[in-house]
């Protein structure tokens, strides 16, 4: 990402350079089709070169003597493109809000009828998710109004995919144990694996046949199929990534800024915002 921001700025300066040479050249013109300088101090001008040579040489000489802009126009592409990002991410959240904040197939933890929704995009092998399991579970416990949606994202490898199955599975058969399913496994120490849920899962008395059958259902990978389209659709590519309002939050950027986002979209439900 960097490199292509350097490669754009790259192309902004040659392309403002060449305008610079270009409004130089057209200026020299009107100056000897007009009424300017004398012939005399005309005959005494350097010819203009406008060979591809010449051009080159001009815009390397300009970029080298005034490299800052260069770092000037890295800034202002970085800012652009930020900003055309996070303008295409709120229309997709505009859009596809009933699939990001009301799926079936998500878990919940929190107040059901909530005001504000946060939707997390998680894996149970991440290590920054576990880290900010107790961002969740504070910021739950301090705020009534407050509906967590964990969104399950298995993208860190086979062990992941086999260990949300299960999560997946036991969400549908006991929705009422999902929170204390979702905390066990994530704050669990090791890897999650298929037989580390299966563990976690028959010790909240879950029927590990009952279990088993339900990991088959079709419906679990058509769900993460889901997920995996609006992550795409989000530039979402890592976790844990967040949802708060029509805003997303890449990484696990700490409790306080989760509940700064909470408040900005708290206020813009009571038209404050």
């Amino acid at each position: 990402m960097k490199n292509t921001i350097i490669v754009g700025a790259l192309g902004l300066g040659v392309s403002a350079a060449m305008l610079a040479f270009g409004f130089y050249a057209g200026s020299a013109r009107t100056s000897i089709a007009g009424s300017g300088p004398s012939m005399a101090s005309m005959n005494r001008m350097e010819p203009i070169s406008l060979d591809r040579g010449g051009v080159e040489e001009i815009v390397r000489d300009y970029l080298v003597n005034n490299p800052e802009i260069l770092a000037e126009m890295q800034v202002a592409l970085s800012q652009k493109q930020e900003e055309e990002q996070r303008l295409a991410q709120q229309g997709v959240i505009e859009e596809a809000g009933d699939e990001i904040f009301n799926a079936s197939y998500d878990g919940m933890i929190g107040n059901p009828e909530g005001r504000v929704t946060i939707v997390e995009f998680f894996d149970y092998n991440c290590g920054f998710c576990k880290r900010a399991l107790s961002d969740m579970e504070t910021l739950v416990e301090r705020d009534d109004d407050l509906r967590f949606v964990l969104k399950e994202f298995p993208i860190l490898g086979p062990d992941s995919q086999k260990a949300h199955i299960v999560s997946m599975a036991f969400r549908k058969l006991a929705p009422e144990k999902y929170g204390e399913f979702h905390t066990a496994l994530l704050g669990g120490s090791g890897r999650a694996t298929e037989a580390a849920a299966l563990k976690v899962a028959l010790s909240l008395g879950m029927d590990e046949a009952a279990l088993r059958e339900e990991m088959k259902n079709p419906e679990i990978n058509a769900a993460f199929a889901s997920t995996y389209d609006l992550a795409n659709r989000l530039a979402i590519t890592g976790t844990p990534s967040y949802v708060v309002g029509g805003e997303i939050i890449f990484g696990a950027m700490g409790r306080d800024v989760l509940a700064e986002k909470v408040e900005m979209a708290r206020a813009c439900l009571d038209g404050s915002c």
